[in-house]
């Protein structure tokens, strides 16, 4: 039985927390600097928490990485050194340099890599692509993916408004779009994009457009942004192939819908995540995929550290084109 450590008890340390206690492995306990979150989670599923990542490391066989994006490099190294497999929240790594360092590390030290793409879990993307890989629609010609919610807002350390730890939105966000372009349509050429706050570092919320044009001839356009109203999260997806089209959402006919931001006390959740109405939410469905590759019950992951990369290095590529206004090559900054 596979002994998980979980790093980082916030949102996302929560959720794979979850999906974690619904496979056949023992959560081997909790790190976190925020000691009462961290105890509050352990205290849920039984666990204990550690003083360090180093005892946390000693004690797991996996590390699950569910920190703030600028912290991932050192603790992936950190595991790769011991001999540990590492399940790791996207985006991989802040820069490309430090995806490749992990990359890297995991390979010469013989240890899975194990990105968590979500997206690629969502049955709706999943069926597209699939869809897609059985040639219903022919030749993909032009994708467009959509992911708009409302603007992370934690309550202590928001570490999501400091580009310098995460990027910013279009690499903490819109980069699962970006992974799923890929997927779908190939390997992407260049980027060009365009972002609120690469205009106006202090606008008070983000949106942004970027086109990927891919190898193949396709061409993606992905929306992206931190400007609804509490609680909203949208996601749409577009595929149109030279043989046919495949929509989500499809065939709407929903009334007219107004949402509002609030004016006084708001309750919503800290940080917007996509949803879905299955039995069982994507998120334990990535993690039960990652167990049995781990386990090696599944010798090809549906993500792999490779994917983590290229990911990264598409959604920082688009950063830097709203940056200078020019198309970015992504041999440039491989």
């Amino acid at each position: 039985m596979l002994k998980v450590g979980i790093v980082g008890s916030g949102n996302m340390g929560t959720v794979h927390a979850a999906a974690w206690s619904q496979t056949p492995v023992e959560l081997a306990g909790i790190r976190s600097l925020h000691d009462e979150r961290a105890k509050r989670l352990a205290d849920r599923y039984f666990v204990r928490t550690f003083d360090s990542l180093e005892d946390l490391i000693d004690h797991s066989d996996v590390l699950d990485i569910c920190t703030p994006t600028d912290l991932h490099h050192q603790m992936a190294l950190q595991a790769a050194r011991a001999g540990k497999h590492i399940v790791c929240e996207k985006p991989l790594a802040r820069t490309v340099a430090q995806a490749k360092e992990m990359v890297e590390a995991c390979r010469k030290a013989g240890v899975r890599l194990l990105v968590a793409h979500v997206v690629r879990f969502f049955p709706q993307y999943a069926q597209a692509k699939a869809a897609v890989d059985r040639g219903d629609i022919g030749q993909v010609a032009v994708v467009r993916l959509t992911r708009c919610a409302f603007q992370p807002k934690l309550a202590v350390d928001n570490w999501f408004l400091n580009p310098a730890r995460s990027g910013g939105m279009m690499l903490d966000l819109m980069i699962h779009d970006f992974d799923y372009a890929r997927w779908v349509a190939g390997e992407v050429e260049s980027v060009y994009a365009r972002s609120v706050r690469s205009a106006d570092p202090n606008a008070p919320e983000d949106y942004a457009l970027a086109i990927l044009r891919h190898r193949s001839g396709a061409i993606s356009n992905v929306e992206g942004g931190w400007a609804y109203p509490p609680p909203m999260f949208r996601t749409a997806l577009e595929i149109a192939g030279d043989a046919g089209l495949i929509e989500h959402p499809a065939d709407s006919s929903a009334p007219l819908s107004i949402h509002l931001k609030s004016s006084g006390a708001d309750d919503s959740a800290e940080l917007g995540l996509p949803l879905s109405p299955l039995a069982e939410d994507p998120y334990t469905t990535q993690i039960r995929h990652f167990h049995d590759v781990l386990t090696g019950r599944t010798q090809q992951a549906r993500v792999e550290a490779e994917d983590g990369l290229i990911a990264v290095q598409i959604a920082l590529a688009a950063v830097e084109s709203a940056r200078s206004g020019r198309s970015v090559k992504i041999a440039e900054v491989r």
